[in-house]
């Protein structure tokens, strides 16, 4: 999760004795998380084993859950009855934490025989160490940033909640309310941008 249950309830002013609103808020932080990988196209927590498919002629792949700490294995498949087969000897460069750059085509190390379709593999380990966790040697902590805007949302949402789907309401003599139909804030979702992951 992209944020603690403590430091939602912080923002929104609730005692850490006050329980009532503790799992209605951990599926909104749970939910909101989810909401954030959507939206920048990319897994944000740290990922050990994460396995991202490619064409077997591209030397470009723009990995899913970045920054890239370590790569451990190409495979290639050939066929559904041999299935993945692990490829050494394969030269590559990461750029930038996120782009994996294949010093040839995966098709073309030597120990590939077939010409039929093949698809490539890729396993490594990436994306941001949660709050709730201290991030290790080459391990990346989670932006302050993305911290604050899930925060952010989640408060939004816990102290709107009884209004959802509200267009319009103007009581008698009352204030008139427009609720946006933006699923996320304005400057929530101008945080995020800067983070999502763009693929041609």
């Amino acid at each position: 999760m992209l944020t603690q249950l403590a430091t939602v309830k912080a923002r929104l002013g609730l005692l850490d004795t006050d329980v009532q609103y503790d799992s209605l808020l951990t599926r909104a932080v749970e939910a909101v998380s989810a909401r954030f990988d959507r939206e920048c196209n990319r897994t944000l927590a740290r990922t050990v084993g994460a396995v991202e498919e490619f064409g077997p002629a591209e030397t470009e792949i723009v990995a899913r859950c970045y920054p890239v700490e370590t790569v451990s294995k190409f495979e290639l498949r050939t066929t559904e009855a041999e299935g993945w087969v692990e490829r050494t000897g394969v030269g590559y460069v990461l750029r930038q934490g996120c782009v994996i750059s294949l010093a040839m085509p995966l098709s073309f190390v030597p120990q590939v025989s077939w010409t039929g379709p093949q698809l490539g593999r890729v396993t490594y380990t990436g994306g941001y160490v949660m709050p709730d966790a201290t991030p290790g040697a080459g391990q990346t902590a989670l932006p302050a940033d993305l911290e604050s805007a899930a925060v952010e949302q989640v408060a939004a949402w816990f102290q709107n909640r009884d209004k959802l789907g509200l267009i319009r309401h103007w009581p008698s003599g009352g204030t008139y309310l427009v609720f946006s139909q933006l699923p996320l804030l304005p400057q929530v979702s101008a945080i995020i941008r800067p983070y999502r992951r763009w693929v041609v």
